[in-house]
């Protein structure tokens, strides 16, 4: 699964894996969390840790996504550029800080997402003076950032489908077929 994530994202520059280096390709730049295990929004810090300083817009990606694909990220880009159906501008003013998919009961899948950098790093700092990172919810790392939902509207299965079980993992599979 997480080999599939990396190759929708195979043109990202650099691409970072939060996790185990065992099986990464080459060219993936490898960190783990603090402490390992640590949740979602500690493996997100310590990805945007790496992540370099003149880098404007990342991906935000879980690692059992095996359903992502290269046009599902470039629909999210599509949509953070400001760019909808018929050229209209898809943001106000103030803009999105990010976009990530809905799934079918309208829950948002931020770990399927993409997000501007400085207002996430800004998330982070925030979040840090409340709390420690590891154990914290993404919805508190999110809180008061601007986000557009985007259902998916693609061909093809859902990229935001996440494999918890193996029930998830059979399903996956039988979408693939």
């Amino acid at each position: 699964m997480r080999d599939r994530v990396l190759a929708a994202v195979a043109d990202a520059a650099p691409r970072i894996l939060v996790g185990p280096a065992a099986g990464a390709p080459a060219d993936v730049l490898i960190t783990r969390e603090s402490p390992p295990g640590g949740g979602p929004v500690a493996a997100a810090a310590a990805g945007l840790d790496r992540l370099p300083a003149d880098v404007d817009l990342l991906a935000l990606l879980a690692a059992d996504l095996p359903l992502l694909t290269r046009d599902a990220v470039r629909a999210l880009l599509d949509q953070l550029d400001g760019e909808q159906g018929g050229g209209q501008p898809a943001v106000g003013p103030g803009g999105m800080d990010g976009v990530c998919f809905v799934d079918d009961a309208g829950r948002r899948q931020p770990l399927c997402g993409v997000w501007r950098v400085a207002p996430l790093r800004a998330a982070f700092t925030r979040l840090v003076t409340q709390r420690p990172l590891a154990g914290a919810s993404l919805r508190a790392l999110l809180h008061g950032l601007a986000v557009r939902e985007m259902p998916w509207r693609g061909e093809g299965p859902p990229p935001w489908f996440d494999c918890d079980t193996d029930e998830d993992l059979r399903r996956a599979e039988e979408w693939v077929r």
